[in-house]
């Protein structure tokens, strides 16, 4: 462990990386590279992706000697309801390996909650270019460590709104959700996420990015706000393309348990 701990320290304190594939319509429908990654910048663009977000924090916990890997797999799939409304499933399934997030906690490494996010959204944006989505967002208690999750099963509404235009992409989305069943010994679940974000998608398919990933927990009245500055790049690999790119974090608010600096 103690190697492990060492090997983590020599990583700067806040790290992000990305890798998306993303699966394309048939040839005769296919799309610029720079198309390609505005839609990236889209979370509800009728496309299907497939993210991995790998997340690393140092400084983590109230005697800051704590750490925590994050892997998110992201998969987003559209569904064409009719001419004029699309179905976007994006759900995000966290993999985590944390030690010492608590005085004494150890090291925990598993499966967190899953997080499940439906969008009703219109197939073409608005007369002034508003594109946006509204649905319900699910917390499930699918953590393999009490450490690693909630252990309450959640529910509450998910908006999300976007405008795209030269290159570009600028809009917020927000989820509340509250717990209604799960462990009786544990606390209660009543949490706002808000994220917006800045995006600027260049002719030949980079991508620099500003958002931050709020939430503010009304259980215990506490703030934690990353700022994440990310940088991405479309590629193709033969004909398949993919999405790769990297940033840093920086925590301008933190509970005791959380990230700090």
């Amino acid at each position: 462990m103690e190697n492990a701990m060492a090997s983590a320290r020599r990583i700067p304190d806040r790290l992000i990386c990305y890798l998306g594939l993303i699966i394309t319509p048939s040839p005769a429908f296919s799309q610029s590279d720079e198309d390609l990654a505005k839609q990236l910048s889209n979370p509800v663009a009728a496309l299907i992706s497939v993210p991995f977000q790998f997340n690393y924090d140092g400084s983590v916990g109230p005697n800051r000697d704590g750490y925590k890997y994050l892997l998110n797999f992201q998969p987003v799939i559209p569904f064409r309801l009719n001419d004029d409304w699309n179905l976007i499933s994006r759900t995000i399934v966290p993999v985590v390996s944390q030690n010492n997030i608590a005085p004494g906690s150890g090291s925990h490494t598993g499966l967190g909650d899953i997080v499940q996010s439906l969008f009703f959204s219109p197939s073409t944006p608005t007369a002034n270019g508003l594109i946006w989505g509204v649905g319900p967002a699910l917390l499930l208690p699918t953590d393999t460590d009490p450490l690693l999750g909630a252990e309450k099963w959640g529910a509450g509404p998910t908006p999300v709104l976007l405008w795209q235009a030269n290159g570009w992409t600028y809009g917020a989305l927000a989820n509340h959700i509250w717990s209604f069943a799960g462990d009786g010994n544990r606390s209660g679940v009543s949490a706002t996420f808000l994220q917006p974000f800045l995006n600027y998608t260049t002719k030949d398919a980079w991508t620099f990015g500003l958002n931050t990933e709020s939430t503010y927990d009304w259980e215990h009245h506490q703030w934690s706000t990353p700022i994440n500055a990310t940088v991405s790049k479309l590629l193709k690999l033969g004909q398949q393309p993919i999405s790769i790119g990297g940033g840093v974090r920086y925590w301008a608010a933190s509970p005791d348990s959380g990230p700090h600096g």
